[in-house]
């Protein structure tokens, strides 16, 4: 007659069926299985027959463990599903298995007239973790603005059939065509070539991105953008002034006069204080140059074409090594020749605008006598020298400036054209130093960030400038 099976006493378990518990999958009985001597290798111990009730427990929890672990899954698939997805520091949302970009979410699809906005979601919808942008947090960088996602045909009706008439500027991206939208709002609509697919689709995603997470009344403001099957468009902020490229270079329009060449200098010398010293990481422009500044209604300066920008790195000289995007006579020597980026490299850009503010030439002009053809290297030598820089002055302004605020302005360009980056200032600095001289250009409103504390101002005096 087999014994009856009663737990042991609470006597120290052996160490092998401590073992045995710890590997066992949960939930495991705290008691030590019986043993059983099957009689094998000498012993002649007792056979003990398994209790019914011992078989019978384990196997209740093990199917009741079991089925809740079934339903705790199936609670946090439809969790995961209601919530909207984030693109985190390292992945891409729209990046497929092969590595390539995936086609863009199809909702905003011809037939669906129903409009959306796409601010906390727009970083996941455009994969910022291939593209470079994963450095961006989400929760911390992104503004509440938002962008408006249109359909082909809404943006085929707001340019009147993408009519010839309404073309306002093009290049080797695409054409911007004037626009008004459905609600009356006038807007520019840039819509880019995909020949090279690729690239184009990198660029309208980078574009996208940044500028829906970043806010300032200094870059150009973004309305919207669609990714409707094929098609590939931006929607912008209308300005009416076109770019400061039309009014510098062989134009119809009336020459910008001084004190409004001194307003642009500063809204762009902010505008990039914002991309370098107010992003977290900062931003690198990377194709910094006066036609991609445009111009309000008041001839007040915005900042526009973010496709090639870079995240600048984390670490102490936030240096990246990419390949060379940008525009001749405007990049960066230690960029052009090794590919290495900074935000020093935007500085040394906007020293060249600069030099195209007081002189009214281009950066590259080959029809010019020999030794005049690239831009800073004629005026370097000349800043300087207040005969040479005097003559050196656009002829449109027709004399119309004060002689110590040229003095000023030329020694910002010298300082921010320095062949070697480090000597170049901060974004900050150039600011401050600006804007004593652009006394009726005030700052436009904005929830800006404070100022850092200025590690020091660039100056010269007018007294001590060379006079040979």
């Amino acid at each position: 007659m087999a014994d009856e099976f009663s737990p042991p006493a609470p006597s120290p378990v052996a160490a092998d069926d401590l073992a045995d518990a710890r590997l066992a999958p949960w939930p495991f009985s705290p008691w030590p299985a019986p043993r059983r001597d099957d009689g094998g290798g000498g012993g002649g111990g007792d056979d003990r027959a398994a209790s019914p009730l011992f078989t019978i427990l384990p196997v209740s929890a093990f199917g009741i463990s079991l089925v809740l672990l079934v339903a705790v899954a199936v609670i946090l698939v439809v969790t995961r599903r209601g919530k909207p997805r984030t693109a985190d520091a390292g992945e891409s949302c729209s990046g497929g298995e092969d590595g390539k970009p995936a086609a863009p979410p199809s909702s905003c699809g011809s037939h669906n007239t129903q409009r959306c906005y796409a601010a906390a979601g727009v970083g996941c919808i455009y994969g910022a973790g291939r593209l470079g942008l994963g450095g961006f947090s989400l929760a911390q960088q992104q503004r509440s603005r938002g962008a408006q996602v249109f359909t082909y045909r809404e943006l085929e009706r707001a340019t009147d059939g993408f009519s010839e008439a309404n073309v306002v500027g093009q290049g080797g991206c695409g054409v911007v065509f004037r626009g008004r939208l459905a609600d009356g709002t006038p807007a520019a609509i840039k819509r880019l070539r995909l020949d090279h697919r690729r690239q184009g689709e990198r660029e309208f995603r980078i574009e996208v991105d940044l500028l829906s997470r970043m806010d300032s009344p200094y870059l150009v403001g973004l309305l919207g953008y669609c990714a409707d099957q094929s098609h590939r468009l931006l929607v912008f902020e209308f300005m009416p002034n076109g770019s400061l490229k039309s009014h510098l270079h062989p134009s119809s329009s009336p020459p910008l006069d001084w004190q409004t060449r001194l307003g642009i200098a500063l809204d762009c010398a902010r505008a990039l204080e914002f991309l370098h010293e107010h992003s977290s990481p900062a931003v690198i422009h990377r194709d910094f140059k006066c036609g991609n500044i445009l111009l309000d209604h008041n001839f007040r300066a915005r900042v526009s074409d973010f496709g090639t920008a870079k995240v600048g790195s984390n670490k102490a000289d936030g240096q990246v090594v990419t390949r060379v995007l940008g525009t001749t006579g405007y990049l960066a020597p230690e960029y052009a020749s090794t590919g290495k980026l900074t935000t020093k490299s935007d500085v040394y850009s906007y020293g060249v605008v600069l030099l195209e503010l007081l002189t009214g030439r281009v950066p590259v002009d080959t029809q010019r006598p020999p030794g005049q053809h690239v831009l800073v290297s004629w005026a370097l030598p000349r800043l300087t020298n207040r005969q040479k820089l005097v003559q050196m002055v656009d002829p449109a302004l027709n004399g119309q400036f004060a002689l110590k605020d040229l003095i000023q302005v030329a020694a910002i360009a010298a300082m921010c054209i320095q062949t070697k980056a480090e000597y170049r200032p901060l974004m900050t600095d150039v600011v401050q130093s600006l804007i004593p001289i652009a006394k009726t250009t005030p700052a436009m409103s904005c929830s800006s960030t404070p100022i850092r504390p200025l590690h020091h101002v660039i100056y010269m005096n007018p007294h001590c400038a060379n006079k040979t």
